[in-house]
């Protein structure tokens, strides 16, 4: 990959050779040569002062109100040979990790008909016979109708004989549970989302004839009637009292006013914000990133009104609804209270102020209880906003995994809560909670340098995981690696380096890196454009202009040609089709684009009684600007600023120099202020520019007289075995195994290598008992004969049901022959919702009888009403004495989830394993 950054002033020839060269053909014709002046030039594609061009596509600014865009989505020739599995209730249950059924759909030589080609009957978890060749050169014909037909007769055969089905894993699918038959697969409309293929309903399977032979009829590479976006943008919304923005770059001028007519858009009659286009209601995260970028500064009074929206009737944030329940298997919620602190700084608002804090704070209290580690002083839950399970955790990891799990962006998040509200308090002058927050705050800064920092890379790994032990993901994850900059999680020597050595692909910096096999784009193989805007906001905080001009250009490139501000992009082509949900006029997105003048160009940062300026121009965007009608409190500010660079040679105050490059909150009335930067370039620094590359896939390892096994995986050159998370072997076989010693209880797990280095998920943790020390299985009450319960799957007479109003608090006794470290979990039960949505996540306190706290017990959902759908609540490590002890597991304040209502499972037994 080539990547040229040229000054504004450089003439446009060689570009124009440059991008002829890159010139096809489509039915949009040819892309005119470039005529002015190039900003950002790599062979994907090219930044102009009026223009972008990206192969035969070319958006122009006519004007600072005006711009066209000949762009469609390119066309894909996929091949006619498709991968594909079967799955009950929207699991990956059928076939082990790698192994597919295929089938080529191509017509063979001479065939006549239009009808619908048909797979052979494929028995229900048996491998399918092998597809045919594909002819050299054949693709898969646009419309393509395929019947796919499923034997499910063992399936059945089984229920009738056990009630209940056991699959590869050793899984038992109980008849009442079976609510639908799906295919995944890797064609459109298939898709290996497993979780949200019951949001296809072309995808579920039926039984015509009550044969027991299943089918659906797809067809493959349909038209998509969202290949083109509008042609040509003009603005109609009346902004001009927002803020003024003009410069030398017509380009920029009009994307700005773009930004600003979505972002009046963006507001319902009732004055909250809408989220996007597609996306109706307020949700919590999405507001507050976009607060904290532009719309604090923009529509405070719709920032205010749409915070409050999201806070429960006790007085808590709200948890976006999300994996397994929501709250607290995702925990993001707390940037809310940097989005309210962002409100006040800018306002001055003292009533905000006093109306959010104890908001903020009893939020926080009850993460304190629900999710705080101790042990290692981060935070437990979900990757903040990237929140859809399968597209950035392993397979196997369920909401209860994700909840034990511990993420570089939500831990970022939270330090930086955890700061804003001990300045609050001290604000209020509270200084005995800010001195409590100001610890936390620290404690998690800490924790993520020590558990998350990889020397070797240069960055924070994207989380710990696993389940007893936690190992480091070493994916990068860009908001995550963004906000530790910006909330100052790294020190200045390591944010440098994060921002120069976080990999960078050509058309902006992914979410994820590497991307996950198998997984459609949407967090995984994709950019986000509001993540774009972070990532220029660290760049410009580190002094690195290579990095500042690429997500410039990076966030320029698909507002210009799509018209609007989309939601997200396919990170390996570029396009805003094929990802599996995308909107337009997001307002995260929106508020990065008119970030990147307020917080970035002009560098405007709030203080709680003064606006500090600064700026950080890149040197290919050097030039005179201006920003007018800008509202601080009581003053309007006319602002010009000329120069490049991130050094103020001189700002002045109608016309007298301004002390720090500070506007005082108390200043009123109207007034001229004039910046001219150095024009000093900071020194040169690095981007780490790096091809869209996929890790390989998690391998599946069992375990049997004493060896681990796996299959090997595809692409692999090596593996890695880690005992209790840590790598005992880098060298490991596939095909002789591990060996493995029964001395005393350990997890152990494997990840495959590619041939570059990059590495798969750590696969499910093998949990081994030392000999004759297996797990202690402590039953819980029976709450009726076996024969009267609806349930099954639950071991022994019954179970007990928990929820607000039945069982609320169990007294537990546990003996055990030794003092130890035990490991502690409990079999359940939750159909009270999907894995993947909606807010029903049970969650109790575990208690010593003495009244000390043991941790959290997550319980979140398993499936909607799949109550015969049996696992295991996050591991607690508890030091037991010997001999009998009484444990209480309880529904405290604190364990309210977001639903309020609801909050049941039932509990089959509590399992004790000595891990020490």
């Amino acid at each position: 990959m080539k990547y040229l950054v040229l000054p504004a002033a450089v003439a446009g020839n060689l570009l124009v050779m440059a991008c002829q060269t890159q010139k096809t053909l489509t039915a949009a014709g040819p892309a005119p040569a470039p005529t002015s002046a190039a900003v950002w030039h790599s062979d994907a594609y090219t930044v102009l002062r009026d223009a972008v061009v990206q192969g035969p596509y070319r958006a122009t600014a006519a004007s600072a109100t005006a711009l066209t865009s000949n762009y469609h989505s390119p066309a894909r020739a996929l091949s006619p040979r498709i991968a594909f599995k079967f799955s009950l209730n929207g699991k990956d249950n059928e076939l082990p990790a790698g192994q597919n059924h295929s089938f080529v759909a191509l017509r063979g030589p001479g065939a006549a008909g239009t009808g619908a080609l048909e797979t052979p009957v494929i028995v229900f978890g048996q491998p399918g016979p092998e597809a045919a060749a594909v002819p050299d050169g054949a693709t898969l014909a646009p419309g393509t109708s395929v019947k796919i037909r499923l034997d499910l007769r063992p399936v059945l055969a089984a229920f009738q004989k056990d009630g209940f089905y056991t699959n590869f894993k050793g899984e038992k699918i109980y008849q009442q549970d079976l609510k639908h038959v799906l295919v995944a697969g890797d064609v459109a409309p298939l898709s290996w989302d497993f979780d949200n293929l019951v949001n296809k309903p072309e995808l579920e399977l039926h039984d015509p004839n009550g044969t027991g032979i299943y089918e659906t009829t797809l067809v493959l590479n349909a038209p998509d009637a969202a290949k083109t976006t509008a042609q040509e943008w003009h603005q109609t919304i009346k902004t001009d009292d927002f803020p003024q923005y003009s410069s030398e770059y017509p380009l920029a001028d009009a994307l700005y006013n773009l930004a600003l007519e979505e972002a009046r858009r963006a507001v319902e009659p009732d004055s909250t914000f809408r989220t996007g286009k597609e996306w109706a209601g307020v949700w919590t995260r999405d507001i507050s990133y976009s607060i904290l970028l532009a719309q604090a500064t923009l529509q405070p009074r719709s920032a205010m009104k749409s915070l409050l929206r999201k806070v429960s009737p006790q007085g808590r944030i709200i948890q976006d609804t999300g994996t397994g329940g929501a709250y607290p298997c995702s925990t993001d919620r707390v940037i809310w209270a940097v989005a309210a602190w962002e409100i006040y700084k800018v306002t001055g608002d003292e009533a905000w102020l006093r109306k959010v804090y104890p908001i903020v704070q009893q939020s926080i209290a009850d993460d304190v209880q629900n999710a705080y580690n101790p042990e290692t002083g981060l935070v437990r839950g979900e990757s903040s906003f990237l929140d859809w399970r399968e597209q950035t955790y392993p397979r196997w990891m369920q909401p209860a995994d994700i909840y034990q799990s511990e993420n570089l962006g939500t831990n970022a998040v939270h330090a930086q809560a955890n700061t804003v509200l001990a300045a609050m308090a001290r604000q209020l002058g509270h200084p005995e909670v800010a001195a409590v927050h100001e610890r936390l705050a620290n404690q998690i800064r800490h924790g993520v340098n020590q558990y998350l920092w990889l020397e070797k890379a240069g960055y924070y790994g994207q989380f710990r995981y696993g389940r007893v032990f936690g190992s480091v993901s070493p994916r990068a994850e860009a908001l995550g690696e963004a906000l530790s900059v910006c909330f100052g999680v790294a020190d200045a020597t390591r944010a440098k380096t994060v921002v120069e050595r976080t990999p960078t692909v050509p058309f902006g910096v992914p979410c994820i890196y590497p991307q996950i096999p198998g997984i459609p784009p949407y967090h995984n193989d994709a950019v986000w454009p509001f993540v774009q805007s972070f990532w220029a906001l660290a760049a410009a905080q580190t002094g690195n202009d290579a990095s500042l001009t690429e997500s410039m250009a990076a966030i320029y490139r698909p507002a210009a040609l799509f018209l609007t501000n989309k939601e997200n992009f396919v990170a390996s082509t570029g396009d805003f089709a094929g990802t599996q949900i995308n909107s337009s006029n997001m307002l995260w997105s929106l508020s990065g684009s008119l970030g990147l003048v307020y917080k970035v160009l002009f560098g405007m940062h709030y203080e709680t009684d003064r606006l500090v300026f600064r700026p950080f121009v890149p040197q290919a965007f050097q030039g005179p600007r201006k920003l007018t009608n800008f509202r601080y409190r009581g003053a309007v500010l006319d602002v010009e600023m000329n120069g490049f660079g991130n050094e103020i040679q001189t700002i002045t105050l109608d016309g007298q120099p301004l002390p720090d490059a500070a506007v005082p909150a108390t200043l009123t009335g109207r007034h001229a202020l004039r910046i001219v930067l150095r024009s000093q370039a900071p020194a040169a620094a690095p981007v780490n520019r790096v091809a869209n590359r996929f890790s390989p896939e998690t391998p599946q390892v069992t375990y049997a007289k004493n060896r681990l096994s796996w299959a090997p995986v595809a692409g692999a050159k090596s593996y890695k075995v880690l005992k209790n998370a840590q790598v005992i072997t880098a060298n490991a076989n596939p095909a002789t195994g591990w060996p493995v010693p029964t001395a005393a209880f350990a997890e152990y797990q494997v990840v495959a290598v590619d041939a570059q280095g990059l590495e798969s998920f750590a696969s499910e943790p093998v949990a081994v008992a030392g000999e004759g020390v297996g797990p202690q299985l402590v039953p819980l009450v029976t709450v009726a004969p076996k024969s009267k319960l609806p349930y099954q799957g639950f071991t022994g007479a019954g179970f007990v049901e928990t929820s607000t109003t039945k069982n609320a608090a169990l007294a537990i006794p546990v003996t055990v022959p030794e003092a130890g470290l035990y490991a502690l979990d409990f079999r359940y039960a939750n159909g009270n919702g999907p894995i993947n949505t909606e807010n029903k996540c049970a969650i109790r306190t575990l208690r010593s009888g003495a009244g000390a706290l043991l941790g959290t017990v997550v319980l979140p959902q398993r499936g909607t009403g799949e109550w015969s759908n049996w696992g295991f609540t996050n591991p607690l490590l508890v030091r037991l004495e010997k001999g009998k002890n009484t444990l209480r597991l309880a529904l405290e304040p604190a364990n309210t989830n977001m639903n309020i209502a609801v909050n049941q499972a039932m509990l089959d037994y509590l399992r004790v394993q000595r891990v020490q």
